[in-house]
């Protein structure tokens, strides 16, 4: 009896992962292209990815509930899956400098941030 790897995707994720690429690209139903197999490719390091973490977290958890330190798989979930700061917390962490430190790009980071604010 052969097993499959733990990591590899089950078969209905692959075909959803082939709908959603065929619809951001209003690609046709038949034939593989270069840049499917790159989509593919990725969503399924990423999803490899998260299987591998929740494995640790789930291993973690057991062995830190031993040790009643339960902010351990929290800030592991945190440092291995970021999120990316937001627009706003962007232009915050920017002004933090004197206005002459700060560059064209920041200056447009604090417009879109501010742009986006409600009034």
């Amino acid at each position: 009896m052969t097993q499959q790897h733990p990591i590899t995707p089950p078969p209905e994720l692959v075909k959803q992962w082939d709908r959603e690429w065929r619809e951001q690209q209003n690609a046709p139903v038949i034939g593989w292209s270069a840049n499917l197999l790159v989509y593919a490719a990725t969503r399924a390091a990423q999803w490899g990815a998260d299987q591998e973490l929740e494995a640790c977290c789930e291993w973690l958890d057991q062995k830190v509930l031993l040790q009643h330190q339960s902010d351990v798989v929290p800030a592991l979930c945190a440092t291995r899956r970021p999120k990316p700061p937001s627009l706003k917390e962007q232009a915050l962490e920017t002004l933090k400098y004197p206005k002459d430190f700060w560059s064209e790009a920041e200056v447009d980071t604090i417009r879109l941030a501010l742009e986006q604010l409600n009034d």
